[in-house]
């Protein structure tokens, strides 16, 4: 039996839902689970939340497949749209499991964003970053160093994109190329 690919969504915890990059975020939540992925995020607040509601809102939703890899111990402080929150006791560490999905799209973001961008370039996934303000606008088009990974993808960088249609279209080009499994 095939499983379902895994993307994340990664991005800045503290950003209100209701901003331009919360709605950016929650349709690509829903875009990702209209898709027939697995969303996995750091199941907390900010763009966490608002992909996972987004995501929770698909009509193609089922449950279990809103994963919420949660910096501590309680599995109570997951986001309400969080199906399956996996508590790690790991603080920011946790965000080196987030990087192993499929796929990596980054919205914005500050340190932890810019850690997992990194933790999965180094893993060899495919990151996807969202040309808005953070760390996904900064890395969006490059190469986060000259390492070879070991993809067949010849221009393989950080993919950059302004919409959701952008996304979708970069995961449906690459991710078989980066996906393992």
């Amino acid at each position: 039996m095939a499983r379902f690919p895994v993307v994340a969504i990664i991005g800045d915890g503290d950003v209100p839902p209701d901003s331009p990059i919360g709605r950016l975020a929650e349709a690509l939540g829903r875009m990702v689970m209209d898709r027939g992925y697995v969303l996995i995020t750091g199941g907390r607040g900010g763009v966490m939340f608002a992909a996972s509601r987004g995501a929770r809102a698909a009509s193609t939703y089922q449950p279990g497949r809103i994963i919420g890899v949660l910096p501590g111990s309680d599995p109570r402080l997951a986001n309400q749209y969080v199906d399956l929150p996996l508590c790690t006791g790991l603080n920011h560490a946790r965000n080196v499991l987030v990087a192993q999905a499929d796929a990596v799209i980054a919205v914005g973001g500050g340190a932890g964003t810019l850690s997992e961008m990194a933790m999965a370039w180094i893993h060899d996934r495919l990151i996807v970053a969202m040309r808005v303000n953070g760390w996904s606008g900064r890395l969006a088009d490059t190469r986060i160093d000259s390492r070879h990974r070991p993809v067949s993808v010849a221009d393989d960088r950080v993919f950059g994109a302004d919409t959701v249609e952008d996304a979708a279209a970069l995961l449906d080009r690459y991710l078989p190329a980066y996906r393992r499994g």
